[in-house]
């Protein structure tokens, strides 16, 4: 359910969604229509006064331009209805309506106007009760005017956050260093970082710890267009919780920034793999407050570093006016938004922007508490924000069932795999599995389920219905941090090599990364150089703005 392209925009509605705003103007519409006839017909033989020409043509085109209103929304309220949800081609020729329509508000208006001049100068002379009836009818025709649309603050809060997003991407991705510079600028990078790395600068890199031959560094400078003055801290140090990280100055953004750094490393997937709940509690938040053990270390030994050693305290010396900004992507999203929980007693005003973050991070008081500072963005159908513990259980379930009812040969998945892959097409047209039989199978116990397994443990659970009571939850559920900017595909899934992507952005909830989504683009959408290409094409083509709102402050809201 894209949402609608018109005037050059994308709108955050769809087509699909003017059914029934549609229908009610539509039946304003009909009553004005008749009201007006009525009033046409009941005083056509006492226009014998002052202007009774322009009263005349007035009633008359007031009856044509409502006749062409009703007509459209008639049209509008037809193609809206058309179709299904993920099928809008039955709706193809809704923005042209819409143009119709909006072209539609000119006569109306200029008749308004007409009927206004009528009253206020030729009405001289006519009957009372006409002048009357011929003012209701005036007042009726200026108050459809004002459901023009005239704002969308929605719209204008969430391009504000993409465009912040967008901004603080390229630190995120800065923290990567070298290695995902040179992926991202393949036939570029080595000129530029060649002229920097290896040279004996020791007294103006004594800033930087653990990149001994400066290509880190390089990178980050430019990645982020900052000059190394605007450095205070930078650290490449790694080890199994303590993950590498830089504090700057954006001047430009008058924010102090702190970015951590991603998976990089066998070190960082060591601490990604310890996902067991650490007790993180909070003060004012109620409730079990749990957080992934290896990120919240990583949390703990960053903010260590950062109050303990003064880092902040000189960074803020420099700019004290600065507001402070954490942000990370995948392991460095998920300690950021810890590191942010942490700092916030500090800095009341901080906030925390966390691109493509762990799913299973925060228990769900937590997960809350975090949404008034905390922004994650998730890209399609990224593998990382959907995986937690509960939910590959929920995985292994899902693939166990199914590989017990599926009913096609292993060659014949396969081949139809290569298929899709190759020449594309809708998986749907390709079942692999339950044929003629019915869904609810899936929910029954499988036979002889042990034996899909090579050794029975205590830890293995039936595969019978998840709602059932002799199956509780062996983990707590966590869940991703804050408000979640989700991103999507705008289109078909499959498209050629040298079409151009186009996206939606919208807010949602935790609850939709419940599951994990198999899809060829499940560890490709997780990129960080994926998500900042997202974030960039987003601000670019401006989907969410009114032609009006378009925002000079560049700086964050706080």
């Amino acid at each position: 359910m894209p949402g609608m392209v018109a005037f050059g925009r994308r709108w955050g509605i769809a087509s699909d969604d003017l059914v029934f705003p549609g229908s009610f103007e539509l039946l304003l519409r009909v009553l004005w229509w008749i009201g007006t006839l009525i009033l046409f017909t009941y005083h056509k033989g006492h226009f014998d006064c002052n202007g009774r020409g322009v009263l005349h043509t007035y009633l008359v085109g007031l009856l044509v331009v409502l006749g062409l209103i009703i007509l459209s929304l008639w049209a509008i309220v037809y193609v809206s209805a058309q179709g299904t949800i993920t099928n809008p081609g039955a709706r193809r020729s809704m923005p042209a309506l819409v143009y119709l329509r909006a072209l539609l508000y000119i006569p109306e208006f200029v008749w308004a106007c007409l009927g206004a001049v009528w009253v206020s100068d030729d009405s001289r002379g006519c009957d009372p009760a006409t002048v009357g009836a011929v003012i209701s009818a005036v007042i009726t025709r200026w108050e459809p005017l004002h459901l023009i649309p005239s704002s969308c603050s929605q719209d204008q809060d969430l391009q504000t956050e993409l465009e912040n997003a967008a901004h603080y991407m390229q630190f995120a991705a800065a923290a990567y260093g070298w290695p995902l510079y040179v992926y991202s600028n393949f036939f570029t990078a080595p000129c530029k970082l060649s002229r920097d790395c290896c040279r004996t600068r020791a007294a103006e890199y004594d800033i930087v710890g653990g990149d001994h031959l400066g290509c880190h560094f390089s990178s980050i400078l430019q990645t982020t267009g900052l000059q190394y003055r605007d450095f205070i801290y930078v650290s490449f140090h790694n080890q199994i919780y303590e993950i590498p990280f830089f504090v700057a100055l954006d001047h430009k953004w008058e924010v102090v920034l702190v970015a951590v750094r991603g998976t990089l490393s066998l070190k960082d997937v060591l601490t990604d793999l310890s996902a067991e709940c650490e007790n993180l509690p909070v003060e004012g938040v109620s409730g079990p407050c749990y957080a992934h053990k290896g990120m919240y270390q990583a949390a703990g030994y960053i903010y260590k570093k950062l109050v303990n050693d003064g880092i902040l305290n000189q960074a803020f010396s420099v700019a004290p006016e600065y507001k402070l900004v954490v942000t990370g992507h995948s392991l460095g999203a998920g300690t950021a938004a810890l590191l942010a929980i942490l700092l916030r007693t500090s800095f009341p005003t901080l906030k925390c922007y966390s691109f493509s973050p762990p799913g299973g991070l925060l228990s769900q008081p937590l997960a809350e508490y975090s949404k008034d500072f905390v922004v994650s963005v998730v890209l399609g159908k990224d593998l990382v924000p959907r995986l937690s513990i509960p939910n590959m259980e929920d995985l292994k379930s899902r693939i166990l069932k199914i590989v017990a009812n599926c009913n096609k040969p292993k060659y014949r998945i396969l081949l139809q795999g290569c298929w899709y892959e190759l020449f594309g097409g809708d998986p749907d047209d390709f079942p692999t599995e339950m044929d003629s039989r019915r869904e609810e199978q899936l929910s029954q116990p499988l036979l002889g389920e042990e034996s899909l397994v090579i050794r029975h443990s205590s830890s293995y659970q039936s595969l019978a219905s998840d709602d059932s009571p002799a199956h509780p939850a062996v983990h707590m559920p966590l869940y991703p941090p804050g408000h979640i900017l989700y991103i999507t595909e705008d289109g078909p899934s499959r498209r050629s090599c040298f079409s151009q992507v186009r996206y939606r952005a919208d807010w949602s909830s935790e609850t939709a990364f419940r599951s994990i989504l198999i899809s060829p683009r499940m560890l490709v959408d997780h990129m960080p150089d994926a998500v900042l290409r997202a974030l960039n094409s987003l601000c670019s083509d401006g989907p969410f703005l009114c032609p009006s709102s378009l925002s000079n402050n560049p700086h964050i809201s706080m």
